[in-house]
């Protein structure tokens, strides 16, 4: 098995922050009235969801510390979706590219919800245990 010894080596994360970085490219093209509403909103919701991964990964300890990062992160990550599918409604990005970044996160969400299912996976590689490195799959 391929271990990770850091989040930042994470497919999940890794993915996260590269849909997380075409959000923010495309939000650049929203008008200017949007900025603190719907641009501000897609922006922190994409963005939490990196960090929120980064945060489970420091808190692998503990198990249902570990799942609740988690579980917030898939939060944010639908949170994304349902900005997404508002921007597309007020014509800001067309049909095709609102496909394309739904199912980046609805890919996103399924690779943390298989973590979520397979935390003792992750757990037992904390600090804490005798290893300390985690399935670099994720």
């Amino acid at each position: 098995m391929v271990i990770a010894r850091s989040f930042r080596e994470l497919e999940t994360y890794k993915q996260a922050r590269a849909a997380a970085g075409k959000i923010f490219e495309i939000t650049k093209t929203f008008p200017r009235e949007e900025r603190y509403a719907l641009t501000d909103q897609i922006r922190r919701s994409s963005r939490a969801v990196g960090a929120m991964i980064s945060a489970a990964w420091a808190r692998r300890r503990y198990r249902a510390a570990f799942v609740s990062k988690l579980d917030e992160a898939l939060e944010e990550a639908m949170e994304a979706q349902a900005w997404l599918d508002h921007s597309l409604d007020c014509g800001y990005i067309p049909e095709a590219l609102h496909g394309e970044l739904d199912a980046q996160w609805q890919s996103i969400g399924g690779r943390l919800n298989r973590m979520m299912d397979r935390a003792d996976d992750f757990c037992k590689f904390s600090p804490h245990h005798t290893g300390r490195f985690a399935p670099l799959n994720a």
